[in-house]
């Protein structure tokens, strides 16, 4: 029974990686495609459906740690993902003004390289390159930083005051906020993920 079990698991799992993988693939293709032929403005036009299904998709991976399916602690996985959640729904799909910026493409290409090589090494056990991670918090921490002036702007998902909750809130701060804690926190996590990726490789080799 607990072999059945562990071999459902590992099904489910490999087929998860492999396609959530896919969709990052697309992902890539279509930028890159997109790039080349109508220029950095139509991007994300391009890439928005698997993007945001992509990205949507890791909420699994926070179930997958609660109920036991993975050993990754809750603590790393959240933040993770919890941040591109945030910059996926909350600034690119929020503000449209964002999506045609230069840093959009730089940030989806170097989302999807990340992704695909994370993906592929669960999926194979095996790591098949590395991940830019410079620039990754390079375009991320860029992307907030553009969008300040649009989120200043439109003032959307702020609560003002007077109102019959009593209680205000300003998303222009909490983007200011959530900028502070990108900027020392995203290297910190890249470091931990590929930390444990050569935990995860030194014990695959072991065997």
């Amino acid at each position: 029974m607990a072999g059945a079990l562990s071999a459902l698991r590992r099904l489910y799992l490999s087929l998860y990686n492999w396609t959530v993988f896919l969709g990052w693939l697309q992902v890539l293709y279509l930028a890159l495609k997109t790039l080349n032929e109508s220029g950095h403005q139509h991007v994300y036009k391009a890439v928005e459906r698997p993007l945001l299904l992509a990205q949507s998709a890791a909420v699994l991976e926070i179930l997958h740690g609660l109920v036991g399916l993975v050993r990754s602690p809750i603590s790393a996985t959240l933040p993770q993902i919890g941040s591109r959640l945030y910059l996926t729904w909350g600034i690119l799909w929020s503000f449209p003004e964002t999506q045609s910026h230069i840093l959009v493409s730089s940030l989806v290409i170097s989302w999807s390289i990340t992704e695909i090589i994370r993906y592929s090494f669960f999926g194979m056990k095996e790591a098949l390159g590395f991940a830019p991670s410079w620039l990754l918090w390079l375009s991320e921490v860029g992307l907030i930083y553009i969008a300040l002036q649009y989120i200043q702007k439109s003032e959307k998902y702020s609560i003002r005051m007077p109102n019959k909750w009593n209680f205000s809130f300003d998303y222009l701060y909490a983007a200011i906020i959530a900028l502070g804690i990108y900027v020392p926190g995203s290297p910190h996590m890249y470091r931990y993920m590929l930390s444990q990726r050569k935990k995860a490789l030194s014990k695959t080799k072991a065997a």
